[in-house]
């Protein structure tokens, strides 16, 4: 994910995410690389230098027993990803992948899935942010800067498959209602929920807008996963996290309001699926694939259980900080 700077208008800002995307930049240095800085497994133009380690917060703020755990749900993430004929594909697979053309079969099937699926994430992500919003204590104060977003959010209506893209999704915000998305990308999440993790994420880059209206937000998601994973995580690399957050948040939505036979671990799992890689690069922008699974689960403990048992969590009580 990153903000990046569209160079044919100077005053018109990109946000680019790309499926947790964090990366391996080199294979593009092109337009597609444009400047990352701003969006999801995902991109920005204030181009920071890449990073292969992540630079040290403090101590972790989790417990030798909270650190065992999450182990355990990534352990379950990642293998079931492998046993699920649906499983998303890890980023660095996809960026290994030659480019798809846009009328092939893969490309054609996840264009389809994503607009059928657009209408349903834009309403899992107005309730994801207010939800997110009220955990972190941003009060009625906050209420005109969340109407922005939702109006934003809300005039999303078109997916774009683009081939240079690979396996990237992108906003410009001089175009807001379109997302482009990569036809590696669009083939690489074959099930409903691995795609609304990645619409979601890009739709809370839409809903902060050129005038960032979230970023209190997304700094305060950030500060709380520095003190919890022993991390930095601010400035970009909070609003690309928050932005996974709202992913993760919308798909646990989704499988409440959906229900099918299918089960619960497997199906919240998809959100979390393409941090599975094997090369596990971060940069200034973006934590690593695996520190952003960590990261997302250490905020969210409900979701550990459910992982680990395989069943439904009871709804974190009222003010609860951990989303």
């Amino acid at each position: 994910m990153a903000k990046q700077i569209d160079g044919t208008n100077g005053d018109s800002e990109m946000k680019r995410i790309s499926a947790g995307k964090i990366v391996i930049r080199t294979f593009l240095g092109i337009a597609i690389c444009l400047s990352l800085a701003g969006f999801d497994g995902f991109t920005q133009n204030r181009q920071g230098s890449r990073s292969v380690t992540n630079k040290s917060h403090s101590r972790s703020g989790l417990s030798p027993e909270e650190r065992e755990l999450i182990n355990q749900a990534i352990g379950v993430v990642c293998t079931d990803r492998r046993q699920d004929p649906k499983g998303s594909m890890p980023i660095d697979e996809m960026q290994a992948r030659p480019s798809l053309p846009i009328r092939s079969q893969e490309a054609q099937a996840g264009a389809e899935r994503a607009q059928r699926l657009l209408s349903v994430a834009r309403n899992l992500v107005v309730e994801s942010l207010r939800q997110l919003a009220k955990n972190y204590g941003f009060n009625r104060s906050y209420e005109a800067r969340l109407q922005r977003a939702v109006v934003r959010v809300t005039a999303v209506s078109r997916i774009k498959p683009d081939m240079d893209a690979r396996d990237n999704a992108s906003v410009l915000l001089s175009r807001p209602r379109t997302i482009s998305f990569g036809t590696i990308f669009l083939a690489g999440l074959p099930s409903d929920e691995g795609m609304i993790s990645v619409l979601a994420h890009e739709l809370t880059h839409i809903a902060d807008g050129d005038d960032e209206s979230l970023r209190a937000l997304f700094q305060a998601v950030g500060s709380h996963a520095s003190d919890l994973i022993g991390q930095e995580v601010r400035d970009q690399r909070a609003e690309e996290l928050a932005c996974d957050l709202i992913g993760v948040m919308a798909v646990r939505l989704f499988v409440t309001k959906s229900p099918n036979y299918e089960p619960l671990t497997r199906r919240i799992a998809r959100s979390l699926e393409h941090n599975c890689v094997d090369e596990d690069e971060g940069d200034d922008e973006h934590l690593s694939p695996r520190s952003t699974i960590r990261a997302l689960l250490a905020l969210n403990h409900s979701l550990v259980r459910e992982l680990i048992s395989g069943r439904e969590e009871p709804m974190p009580s009222r003010g609860a900080q951990r989303p």
